[in-house]
């Protein structure tokens, strides 16, 4: 039998989820199935919403409502063909549904085809009374362009029309940021502070402006009154923290970032932090302490592993920081930077057929920094391996190409092959690129000093590019 739902007494949902369970069938408004299909849609229940778009229809067959949250489910599974269809069939009843351009806006775009995504959506934005959510889509599919320019209007006409909508507001200042346009967003969000001088999630992003300007007792202001909007707010106190380090108020830094710690579980980043104040304080067992705390707290983070080890390596503890970055290395062998730092520390063993391996996997793993190269054509060379010497500093010369240092080092390394010819023509290279670093040569291949007619040749370099 069919109850009237006014007559049910729990709620909608309730009142469904318990048709589901029995023989009865429950009649809602059309109304009641919106609640609850965007419950179940808006919670990932989607056969759920299927089930109550179902029901709904059977129900309220003519419900415009129902067919477009129809449509949403059919473009979330791919369905595009029959999403246009059905959409095809309300725009015949409804040309004027805003809502029908927003979807086939959605199919374009899940499609990629955002330009086409956004013709859709501004024709929706022409018949639309309440265009906030469209401009907010329209800023999506313009990022999705790589348009910043058009994103941020669109989301700075989110924020206009509500100054609470804190995601469009830190899409705003990303766009900023993406732009470099660092005095326009503080611009922005001082002219938003004029209007909402509590807003902590504006002072928070100003002081972030700021600090990515170096202007940090502008950047200490600003996260101060974030701190006086909310008290609690732990990204206030942490990029505070950070702003303090860079001033050299490492206690005060340290203050903040255990703040973070006691307002809410204590993160490794914060651990990380405090480690490092303290190692420059020159409290290195509390250093030790906090860097082990932040590898215990979260052990793939690579930023731990290499302030452990490199904490180590300063102090020229080498089988140590050799133990910790083999650690990392257990852990995540595939991260570039541990192999890294395990080379220069096999390098400062003179253990110099690690560091030869170590550095291999490094630049395997994507790291092409260019003392990465220098350092590993160093090592090949005291190996006495020339030949692999001079292919290392070729690839480095590749991402590196206008490098006198690593030129002048080929040059050398060629001379030390008996390969004058290469030598030559490198040395000129160098020379060109910037004679001044020639002492660079002088003081790494000395034994060459004395050769006459390489000091001829340098000469004929010397006064033709005077």
């Amino acid at each position: 039998m069919a109850l009237d739902s006014n007559e049910y007494p729990d709620k909608s949902i309730s009142k469904f989820e318990s048709m589901l369970k029995t023989d009865d069938v429950y009649f809602f408004d059309a109304e009641d199935f919106e609640e609850i299909i965007h419950h179940y849609l808006n919670n990932g229940k989607i056969s759920l919403g299927k089930k109550a778009i179902q029901i709904g229809l059977e129900q309220h067959p003519n419900s415009l409502e129902l067919k477009l949250l129809q449509v949403e489910v059919l473009t979330f599974e791919d369905k595009y063909e029959a999403a246009e269809r059905l959409l095809d069939e309300i725009q015949n009843i409804d040309s004027h549904n805003e809502e029908i351009y927003i979807q086939r806006a959605n199919i374009q775009s899940k499609k990629d085809n955002h330009q086409e995504a956004v013709n859709l959506l501004l024709e929706a934005l022409h018949l639309s009374d309440d265009s906030f959510d469209i401009h907010s889509l329209l800023g999506m599919e313009y990022l999705f362009m790589d348009d910043y320019e058009k994103a941020k209007r669109s989301f700075m006409k989110c924020v206009e029309f509500d100054d609470s909508d804190y995601s469009s507001l830190y899409n705003v200042v990303y766009c900023f940021e993406f732009l470099e346009d660092y005095d326009g967003a503080i611009l922005y969000l001082n002219d938003y502070l004029e209007r909402n001088p509590y807003c902590e999630v504006a002072w928070h992003q100003l002081g972030k402006m700021y600090y990515a300007m170096d202007m940090f007792p502008e950047a200490l202001t600003a996260f101060d009154f974030a701190i006086i909007s909310d008290d609690s707010f732990i990204g206030a106190y942490f990029e505070k923290g950070k702003v303090l380090e860079k001033l050299g108020r490492y206690n005060e830094a340290i203050e903040n970032y255990e703040t973070t710690i006691s307002i809410e579980d204590p993160t490794s980043h914060a651990f990380l932090r405090i480690g490092k104040c303290h190692e420059k304080l020159g409290n290195y067992d509390l250093a030790k302490y906090y860097y082990y705390n932040t590898v215990h707290e979260d052990p793939l983070l690579d930023k731990g592993w290499l302030a452990i080890t490199n904490f180590h390596y300063k102090l020229k503890d080498y089988d140590k920081a050799l133990y910790y970055i083999n650690k990392a290395i257990n852990i995540d062998g595939e991260n570039p930077l541990y192999w890294k730092k395990a080379a220069k520390i096999y390098l400062a063993m003179d253990n110099l057929d690690e560091a030869d391996f170590a550095f291999k996997q490094a630049v395997d793993l994507g790291n092409y920094e260019l003392d990465t190269w220098r350092n590993w054509a160093e090592v090949l060379k005291r190996i006495g391996d020339f030949e692999s010497t001079i292919q290392v500093l070729i690839q480095g010369l590749e991402f590196y190409p206008e490098n006198a240092a690593l030129t002048y080092k080929l040059a050398g390394v060629y001379l030390k092959n008996n390969q004058p010819k290469e030598a030559k023509a490198k040395l000129t290279e160098a020379m060109q690129l910037n004679i001044d670093k020639l002492q660079l040569f002088d003081e790494e291949f000395p034994e060459f000093s004395e050769v006459k007619w390489l000091q001829t040749f340098v000469s004929q370099i010397k006064r033709t590019s005077t």
